[in-house]
């Protein structure tokens, strides 16, 4: 019971963020990606680390930072390969047809795809059925990118 209750709380909480449904492809806060952190390091260090600003590249209206002038160079060499899928709007949101933040904590790598969750807690309710919620996220982000 008191994982149901725990689980209807996370969804609430997931629900009223989207109050302040982006109007952006990209979440951004303060204009900046995926709160700062290096969308290459994901990859290349197997962490989250933040961003720098004397590293950084705009792409897709949104100002994107590195830890590195190598992992800048990555990105800017191929974007679509290192930013978060469905624009770092959490995943599991997304495949329930709404756009929530994300934590830069909360993520996975998938087929070498970069996958943003609003918490932890939310990647545990993601990870349980990740095919399932990749496909029907997929299915969804092209109108939920659209209605902006």
């Amino acid at each position: 019971m008191k994982n149901k209750f725990s689980a209807i709380i996370i969804l609430l909480m997931i629900f009223s963020k989207c109050v302040f449904a982006q109007e952006k492809a990209i979440f951004v806060k303060n204009g900046i990606a995926i709160s700062g952190y290096d969308a290459v390091a994901y990859f290349a260090e197997s962490k989250p680390v933040e961003g720098k600003t004397d590293f950084s590249f705009d792409w897709k209206d949104a100002k994107w930072l590195f830890s590195s002038q190598a992992n800048l160079e990555a990105f800017k060499a191929n974007p679509t390969k290192y930013a978060p899928q469905y624009g770092g709007f959490c995943a599991y949101g997304v495949s329930e047809n709404h756009k929530s933040p994300t934590d830069p904590n909360a993520w996975t790598i998938v087929d070498d795809k970069l996958y943003l969750n609003y918490s932890k807690k939310v990647k545990e309710l993601w990870s349980k059925d990740m095919p399932n919620r990749i496909q029907k996220a997929d299915e969804l982000w092209p109108s939920l990118n659209k209605s902006n």
